[in-house]
């Protein structure tokens, strides 16, 4: 089992390898580590990996009660799957890679399995025609969008026909990694990292966990306590 990361001030020290800029920062990463968590956040997932090669990690959640009060898990430590080709701060489409900083989790979920109990946030089951637009050169890059069922858009090729992957999306939440704003065109960072169930492999990118500790985890975001994800190097592990 890997070593767990009880608290954040544990992980603070390995700030120095988020260190972001250019692509990175204006796909929406933070540069100065975990402690670059918005004030107003009171709920906190941690992912970290040893070293950028490596394609597992360890997830744990966190939460606080105010601004500066000291962090406490609550959830984890897990076994996570990352990227095929590890992690980066200067990633870009389709390289394999899961993005090196601190993102939002977006306020809408999706599955392609019923609604479960306890959820806080909004959910979307997802059905024939829904899409993640993963073509660089379209207009709603890096978005979810709903084509006529039968029809194949203009963006499919390199895009994700969701209502398809069923092992992968149960459930899952949104990774808002180039988000605001969305970079598109040759040289994007990215599109599509998700929070999803594991699937025996590495991903493209996104970060996975077991069904069960994955549906755990949704039931515990309320979007009111602004939830982040912090993907780190600890490589004092």
């Amino acid at each position: 089992m890997l070593r767990a990361v009880a608290m954040l001030p544990a992980v603070v020290a390995t700030a120095t390898v988020l260190t972001m800029t250019g692509s990175a920062r204006a796909a929406g990463g933070a540069d100065t580590g975990l402690r670059a968590v918005p004030r107003s956040s009171r709920e906190l997932i941690v992912v970290t990996a040893p070293r950028a090669s490596a394609t597992t990690g360890t997830l744990t959640a966190q939460v606080r009660s105010a601004p500066g009060a000291r962090w406490r898990r609550v959830l984890g430590p897990w076994h996570a799957e990352l990227g095929r080709h590890g992690l980066s701060a200067h990633r870009h489409e389709g390289d394999g890679t899961s993005p090196l900083g601190i993102f939002a989790i977006a306020r809408t979920l999706y599955g392609n399995a019923p609604r479960p109990r306890g959820l806080h946030e909004r959910y979307r089951r997802l059905g024939c025609g829904d899409w993640w637009d993963e073509d660089p050169l379209s207009a709603r890059y890096n978005r979810f969008v709903v084509a006529p069922c039968g029809v194949t858009p203009s963006f499919a090729r390199g895009s994700e026909a969701l209502w398809t992957e069923t092992l992968a999306y149960p459930y899952f939440a949104v990774i808002e990694f180039n988000t605001h704003p969305i970079r598109r065109g040759r040289g994007a960072p990215g599109s599509g990292i998700f929070l999803h169930n594991w699937t025996g492999t590495p991903t493209a990118g996104c970060v996975a966990i077991h069904r069960s500790r994955l549906l755990s985890l949704l039931r515990w975001l309320v979007p009111s306590r602004r939830p982040v994800i912090a993907i780190s190097i600890d490589r004092a592990r």
